[in-house]
């Protein structure tokens, strides 16, 4: 697949906090966040780059996957173009709390990471990769 919309499922194992580049200092409970990302063009590549421990940290989720308390536990993807990431977003907004402007310093999102209780809804509309 070449490109798409992305949900990383993301555990959060304690209570850390994380300095997140321009966002400073945010504190992250213990529990299961979901983020929201596009990859306009090679979305496989995207993806594993999430994985990669060396990297230059460039978005915001950057910071976040590189705390050795924090692990991503599934990937969900679908075919989409880039509006439907902010779609996906705003659905998750609706059983998630937002992390206030993580992710989504590009668009009016008030973010594109949630806190949630659970992620089975989101299968609704996104894919296990």
């Amino acid at each position: 697949m070449a490109r798409g919309i992305y949900v990383l499922v993301i555990s959060v194992n304690n209570d850390i906090r994380v300095n997140v580049g321009a966002l400073g200092g945010v504190n992250f409970k213990k529990g299961l966040y979901a983020y929201v990302g596009s990859a306009q063009r090679s979305l496989e590549r995207r993806i594993e780059r999430h994985f990669r421990k060396t990297k230059r940290k460039f978005w915001h989720i950057d910071y976040l996957l590189d705390n050795d308390a924090v692990k991503v536990l599934e990937v969900l993807h679908k075919e989409a173009g880039k509006p439907d990431e902010c779609k996906i977003a705003k659905k998750i907004s609706k059983k998630g709390i937002p992390m206030k402007g993580f992710g989504s310093s590009d668009c009016k999102c008030a973010s594109h990471l949630f806190k949630l209780k659970d992620y089975q809804f989101l299968r609704e509309f996104v894919h296990k990769k």
